[in-house]
């Protein structure tokens, strides 16, 4: 496993956790899609109480080996077994473009957060992640088979508010190494320069390449 694919843009995400100021010692966290344990390795370090779930048993076994014994169960991410309301946050980091039914996902999601809690998550932009994915795989339809619920902003912002969340998109830079190498790897060092010069981050943020997504299950 290449390491961008093992880690993700852990750089990015970490930015997106320290920006939102919503985590607090004292609370119960779940990570869905835990992955190579990254991130629950680091909240757990930082004296966090978190959880994490990973429906993948060959990523769990690796983040132990790695980590140590991490508190990861094998899980999917739209049949959380846990009780009502046993959260305050409930985060996932490039896992809600990977899971089919995003409406039960959410409607889980819902189910476990304490009234006022967060998800707090990011994912691909539909509409930038398409084209990239059929350049990196270099094929028209592949990206389907993996990618099964991209969403543009305003088809996120719909479903969120469907399932009861005030949705908050947070401007989260995207330029660092992790995306430069992957730039390189497909487009050499011309498209890089070129992906530099046009730095996504400027854009707005229907078009940036990646949404980070705080949204607050409110009640009625």
């Amino acid at each position: 496993m290449r390491k961008e694919e093992e880690m993700g843009n852990f750089g990015a995400n970490i930015d997106f956790l320290d920006k939102v100021k919503l985590l607090d010692k004292k609370q119960k966290i779940l990570e869905i899609g835990s992955g190579m344990g990254g991130i629950i390795n680091y909240l757990k370090n930082k004296g966090y109480k978190i959880q994490g779930i990973e429906p993948n048993q060959e990523y769990i076994k690796g983040a132990r080996q790695k980590y140590g014994n991490l508190p990861i169960k094998q899980m999917s991410g739209d049949n959380l077994k846990f009780k009502d309301k046993t959260f305050d946050i409930v985060l996932s980091f490039d896992v809600f473009e990977h899971i089919k039914d995003t409406d039960k996902h959410l409607q889980e999601v819902r189910r476990v957060l304490q009234d006022g809690g967060f998800y707090i998550f990011s994912t691909p932009n539909k509409l930038t992640n398409i084209p990239w994915e059929i350049l990196n795989k270099r094929s028209l339809a592949k990206w389907k088979e993996y990618h099964v619920a991209l969403h543009t902003y305003w088809q996120l912002k719909k479903r969120l508010s469907k399932h009861g969340f005030l949705i908050n998109f947070v401007d989260i830079s995207i330029m660092n190494d992790v995306v430069f190498n992957k730039i390189k790897s497909k487009l050499g060092k011309f498209g890089l320069f070129l992906f530099k010069k046009i730095n996504p981050d400027k854009f707005p943020l229907a078009l940036r390449t990646n949404f980070y997504v705080a949204g607050e299950r409110y009640v009625e």
